[in-house]
Formats: C-alpha cells, structure tokens, sequence
C-alpha cells in the first residue's frame, strides 16, 4: 500500500491500516454480508444452512424470516410489530431504505389477495423474455414434437442474432 496522492507526510514509508473494507472494492459487499450476518444472529437469528442468505427467527409463536440478495432484503413473518421493531433496529445500523409491500422480485411477482395469501408468478417475466424476443405475438403449439417434421441441413434464421438466442435461453 502507499501514501494517497496529495497527502503530505514526514515519512513517506507511513501507511495507513484499514479496519474495514471501503465501498468500490471487491472487498466491500463480503464484508458488508458479513456485519449484516453478525448483527442477524446477535437480534437470535440462524442463518439456512440449506441457504446462507435466509435467516430465520423464532420466539413462542412467532416466525420472522430475512432474505437477502446482494443489497435487497426481504423481511417477513406472522407479526407486524416483531418485523417493525427489526426494520427499526436494521435501520438504525444499516440506513435502510423501505421500499414498502413486496410487489416484484428476481423475477417473481408476487400478488396479495384479499385473504391475506400471496400468489408468486412469472408471468410478467415471461412477457418482458418475448417481448425481448420479439415473440409477444407468436402463437404457441399444441405438441412441443411435429409428427412428420423434415429438418433441413441449411438452417433456420429464426434468431437472427445468435447473442439473442442465447440471451431466451439464458432467460428461462
């Protein structure tokens, strides 16, 4: 490590020790999981084991799980104050930003009803892939296989660019 540019000192062989990772580095969100997992289990949280990244707290009757992806976070459970009084503890260490009810995420959208169940879907997804595609107007088939299909040496141009071809299946 050396001296920043710009900073004068005596002794150009002083350094500076860092006791954590700065942003911009490829350091910065291991350690930033890492304080968020220390705090987790200090508020009784256990992490997965199935899944490092879900967190699951219980106390009497009450289940509280967080979900984490890369800097997003999921919070949910069966009480309303037990999961506020989390956020407001999070939120005093991390400077959460709340973005309100979970309407969409990683490419599930997820749907309240009015009996307080949830419906997870992808059809907003798969639009976006075909409309991506340009396949928002194709008509689907009856059978995935063609009886008497004949299969030409020369081709098809149905992708015209292979980087999108790639990109639909990449997608599903």
């Amino acid at each position: 490590m050396v001296q920043p540019p710009g900073f004068e000192a005596g002794d150009k062989s002083l350094v500076c020790k860092l006791n954590k990772a700065p942003y911009g580095l490829k350091q910065a969100p291991r350690q930033w999981f890492e304080k968020l997992k220390l705090t987790l289990t200090r508020f009784g949280f256990q992490a997965s084991k199935c899944d490092p990244s879900l967190f699951r707290y219980q106390h009497q009757t009450h289940t509280i799980f967080i979900l984490v992806y890369v800097d997003d976070i999921i919070i949910t459970g069966n009480s309303s104050l037990l999961i506020q009084q989390i956020t407001n503890q999070l939120d005093s260490i991390f400077s959460l930003k709340q973005l309100g009810s979970l309407d969409y995420f990683l490419g599930i959208e997820v749907k309240h009803l009015p009996n307080k169940s949830l419906v997870l879907t992808q059809s907003k997804y798969i639009r976006d892939l075909l409309f991506k595609t340009n396949l928002a107007k194709a008509h689907g088939a009856l059978s995935h296989m063609f009886s008497n299909c004949k299969l030409s040496r020369s081709g098809n141009d149905f992708f015209h660019d292979p980087t999108l071809f790639r990109s639909a299946i990449g997608g599903l």
